[in-house]
């Protein structure tokens, strides 16, 4: 099941289960016809046996009823007429017959044979039955093959051309030193004694409907699985793109469910986010106003003490919203998605740094381009190469690249940060740093924006020293070539 199930597309699991369903309904069908042709097979032999057996019995009695010396001419006779149904002669000895391979077929034939004559035939010494191919049949003496005889001896009456099934032998002692042999093709469909649980006519049948039930299958589900990629792929897309145009309702009812209830939900996005941003935006650029003129106010205070601490309150609040300012301006993703070239965006974000010393160290080989926002993903580069340069002196730039996705890290030489902080760093307004730059939100707002763009951000200690940066970023629907 691990090996079934390690196949994720739904086209492909859809044609395995259709296989798998194939074979076991045909294994089930095929067991039960095998069950009962076996049995009509094996009761059709033996009535076939029994019958040719009453005639084989009746040759010999007429033959036995027969002067020895007119049985040889009457054998002539029939010769020159064209023969019977089957060969009969007169033997001074047992002929040595090269048997065909044991099937349960022709152990079913003997011994059917052998009871029937058994059973009719009670005054002769001994009756062996056996099966011969043709090329093998012994006649007359043991040195006399079929093919040395004239062929209208027993060529027609024992060969069946092309398929020359085998040969049944029927050898009579009635005295000693005499001996009747008789041959006869058994009729069809039962003179091949093939024992096989379907014919190759059947094989093939099986093979060419099982074909066309797969590929019909897998053009249906196909088309069936189309509006679910497209669906799929919208939503990987919406992060990105807010304002892509609404999917097209196609497909079975259940997809076109999906999908009208997924161009809802998009719509209902797009215009809560609108309305957040200018929510957002309006409160505090509102605030400002208030923060000026109380700042006014605090100057007419008398005490000093209490001016102090009013202008520390209203330094911090001020601090607040020009951060919660910078965070929604920052987080703003309403640019069109392009192709970005991560070497020239990365060249860019480290030339500052790199103008009189080189401080970034840039991947050489060429990465492929990814689908996003150009100036979101330069904030990105730009705030964690500043970062590294400002915490860890300088910074290597590696990269790892597959068919989906493509893996930055950006290490630095720094002192690293405490195991339990790792992901608390993330959080707005939260510096680690003593300094009174910034407002600990850089690292919140990069990963919002790669989140945007269906990416990741993660930050590892290094083994000897340093911090690692991962930022992961899909193709979504670039894939390099």
């Amino acid at each position: 099941m691990r090996f079934f199930w390690k196949y994720q597309s739904l086209v492909a699991r859809t044609l395995l289960l259709t296989l798998l369903t194939v074979i076991v309904a045909q294994g089930i069908s095929t067991a039960i016809w095998y069950s009962n042709s076996r049995q009509q097979e094996v009761e059709g032999i033996k009535t076939t046996t029994v019958s040719m057996a009453s005639l084989f019995a009746s040759t010999v009695s007429y033959f036995q009823a027969l002067p020895v010396n007119y049985r040889h001419v009457i054998m002539e006779q029939l010769r020159k007429m064209g023969g019977t149904r089957f060969f009969v002669s007169f033997n001074h000895e047992y002929l040595n017959i090269q048997p065909i391979e044991d099937t349960r077929l022709k152990q079913v034939a003997i011994q059917s044979m052998s009871q029937a004559l058994e059973a009719k035939l009670t005054n002769v010494r001994s009756i062996h039955v056996e099966f011969a191919h043709p090329e093998h049949l012994k006649i007359l003496k043991n040195d006399i093959y079929l093919s040395d005889l004239p062929k209208s001896w027993a060529h027609y009456t024992l060969t069946l051309e092309p398929l020359n099934p085998p040969i049944m032998v029927v050898q009579i002692e009635l005295e000693s030193d005499e001996w009747i042999y008789i041959a006869a093709l058994l009729p069809p469909p039962y003179n091949t004694l093939e024992d096989r649980i379907l014919p190759p006519s059947q094989w093939l049948y099986l093979l060419l409907s099982t074909a066309l039930l797969l590929i019909f299958t897998y053009f249906m589900i196909r088309r069936q699985v189309r509006p679910l990629r497209n669906l799929a792929k919208a939503a990987n897309q919406m992060s990105i793109d807010g304002e892509q145009s609404p999917l097209p309702e196609e497909g079975a009812d259940e997809v076109v469910t999906a999908t009208l209830a997924f161009n809802r939900m998009q719509q209902r996005i797009r215009h809560y986010v609108m309305d957040r941003e200018q929510l957002f935006s309006a409160i505090s650029h509102d605030l400002k106003t208030p923060i000026t003129r109380l700042r006014l106010r605090t100057e007419l205070l008398e005490s000093d003490v209490k001016r102090a601490k009013f202008n520390q309150d209203l330094d911090e609040l001020e601090m607040m919203v020009k951060g919660a300012l910078q965070c929604v301006h920052d987080t703003e993703l309403h640019e069109n998605s392009n192709l970005v070239y991560l070497n020239d965006l990365l060249k860019a974000a480290a030339e500052t740094h790199n103008a009189h010393q080189i401080k970034v160290t840039l991947p050489n080989q060429s990465i492929a381009p990814v689908l996003g926002k150009p100036l979101a993903l330069k904030r990105v580069m730009t705030n964690l190469i500043d970062n590294g340069v400002k915490y860890g002196n300088s910074v290597n730039i590696t990269y790892k690249q597959t068919d989906d996705y493509v893996e930055l890290n950006f290490i630095d030489h720094g002192p690293g940060i405490p195991e339990e902080q790792l992901e608390s760093v993330f959080e707005p307004y939260v510096r680690l740093a003593k300094d009174k730059e910034g407002h600990g939100l850089g690292l919140g707002i990069c990963r919002n924006i790669l989140h945007a763009h269906g990416g990741t951000i993660q930050i590892f200690n290094e083994r000897n020293a340093g911090l690692r940066v991962q930022v992961v970023l899909p193709f979504n629907t670039h894939r390099p070539q």
